[in-house]
């Protein structure tokens, strides 16, 4: 399974930007998948998380009420909708997916795949 990243680019601040993470491959069930995002010199952390079937989510502080994560398990994807940019959201984004799993899950040793990573740029 490989995850594909795309939708980044340079944005001003109060803007919006889609980000969509594709899973190609086989699943046999739809995977827990997540967005981190690393900023230059900082820890990859969490933004968002959804469960397999999408009844769960979980958003990190700092994008609450800003960011909405989705899914379409008929195209095996992943959409991060972000509102309102502010400039310390710039960073490089990365879409992570369990293999397996019914919960949202934060940490990031708790995912096994990873994509390339999509540059989100904000300026303010």
């Amino acid at each position: 399974v490989q995850l594909v990243e795309s939708g980044g680019g340079l944005v001003q601040a109060g803007g919006s930007l889609r980000l969509s993470c594709e899973a190609s491959g086989r699943t046999f069930s739809p995977l827990p998948m997540g967005w981190f995002r690393q900023a230059p010199g900082k820890e990859r952390n969490i933004v968002v998380a959804i469960s397999g079937n999408g009844s769960t989510t979980y958003y990190a502080d700092s994008v609450k009420g800003r960011f909405t994560i989705s899914r379409d398990n008929t195209k095996n994807a992943v959409y991060l909708q972000m509102n309102s940019l502010k400039s310390e959201d710039t960073a490089v984004y990365y879409c992570a997916a369990r293999r397996s799993g019914r919960y949202v899950y934060t940490r990031f040793g708790e995912y096994d795949l990873w994509g390339l990573g999509t540059q989100v740029t904000v300026s303010s």
